[in-house]
């Protein structure tokens, strides 16, 4: 069975992590780079980037607006611990802020620092080892009902649940190490 949603977030760390030419309607794609650390290449960087742009394929820099703007990224992703509202004003530089949030309390920091999608951490379970508790279908679409904020939901999703993708209430969903394992098999699934 084929999941289809209308908007597919990857996030990756590093460029090599994914390849674009298994990408094939590309309008439908976005990617995240969220790097610990700046050890690639500036100039690989923004070949990916040129790429990302003439394939339609959008792209955000996860905290880094110095990087941002290096790159001309069509936006920034403000992860969950960063909680600074002086942010707000990238909306004036015509970059789309899209955030992440794992409770109600982060959610409404999101929605404060102008975010137009929130990914919304852990659907399922998980297997890390720090990282306890996770929403399920059910309560994911109740909240998801319950607020106005476009969540897209991450954590957990595995080729083995990927059915289960097709009852969640979103029309977007966030990926990112199963990307990395299994990069073919699950480009087969999804596009």
């Amino acid at each position: 069975m084929f999941v289809f949603k209308n908007k597919y977030f990857f996030i990756i760390e590093s460029i090599r992590d994914i390849d674009l030419k298994n990408i094939k309607n590309s309008n439908k794609f976005s990617i995240i780079y969220r790097s610990k650390n700046i050890a690639e290449n500036i100039e690989k960087l923004m070949q990916f980037r040129k790429i990302c742009k003439t394939r339609n394929i959008d792209f955000y820099v996860s905290n880094n607006l110095k990087l941002t703007k290096t790159l001309k990224a069509d936006g920034i992703y403000i992860s969950a611990y960063n909680k600074n509202l002086k942010i707000t004003h990238l909306r004036n530089l015509n970059f789309r802020i899209i955030g992440s949030a794992h409770n109600i309390k982060e959610l409404n920091i999101k929605k404060l620092q102008g975010c137009s999608s929130i990914i919304f951490s852990r659907l399922f379970e998980t297997s890390y080892k720090y990282k306890k508790g996770f929403l399920g279908v059910v309560k994911f679409n109740l909240l998801k009902l319950s607020r106005k904020e476009n969540l897209v939901p991450l954590g957990g999703i595995k080729l083995s649940n990927l059915n289960k993708l097709s009852t969640v209430k979103c029309d977007s969903i966030a990926l990112s190490s199963e990307i990395i394992k299994k990069p073919i098999i699950f480009s087969r699934r999804c596009f």
